[in-house]
């Protein structure tokens, strides 16, 4: 029963890391600062084919508001929770973006991560990695 018990927590958690997941994506569409600075740690870490990058979340609004760039759409797919201790989650993930960059609408495949620490009891995304997605081998 335990076992159980355990099990429907870490599901009942993974399920709030996932929500929050998408709601951080979705923030992202809507442009919508308030939403994503309200879920980025006082200091966060964002690794990409554009390099690394250290931001707070005033940094990261300017970022998101840049008319040039921006992301039109999404869907996430494959998300994977770990919990490696009670205040830190690690989600994985794939995810298909249209984009605007520099005035050309882009589309991309991508895996990240994001992981969520809790500060002061709400769960905060303190770092995001991305890379592009390959093509994933047909079976031979």
């Amino acid at each position: 029963m335990q076992a159980s018990s355990a099990s429907n927590a870490r599901d009942t958690r993974g399920n709030e890391i996932e929500r929050l997941e998408h709601a951080f994506w979705k923030s992202l569409v809507d442009r919508d600062a308030d939403a994503a600075r309200g879920m980025l740690a006082p200091e966060a870490l964002m690794v990409s084919a554009h390099g690394t990058m250290r931001f707070d979340p005033a940094q990261y609004e300017k970022m998101l508001l840049d008319p040039k760039h921006g992301l039109l759409e999404y869907t996430l797919s494959d998300m994977d929770v770990l919990f490696p201790s009670d205040d830190t989650a690690i989600a994985t993930y794939r995810a298909h973006q249209k984009m605007r960059m520099d005035g050309r609408e882009m589309a991309q495949d991508v895996v990240d991560t994001s992981t969520w620490v809790r500060v002061d009891g709400a769960w905060k995304c303190a770092a995001h990695t991305e890379s592009e997605a390959t093509a994933q081998p047909g079976p031979s």
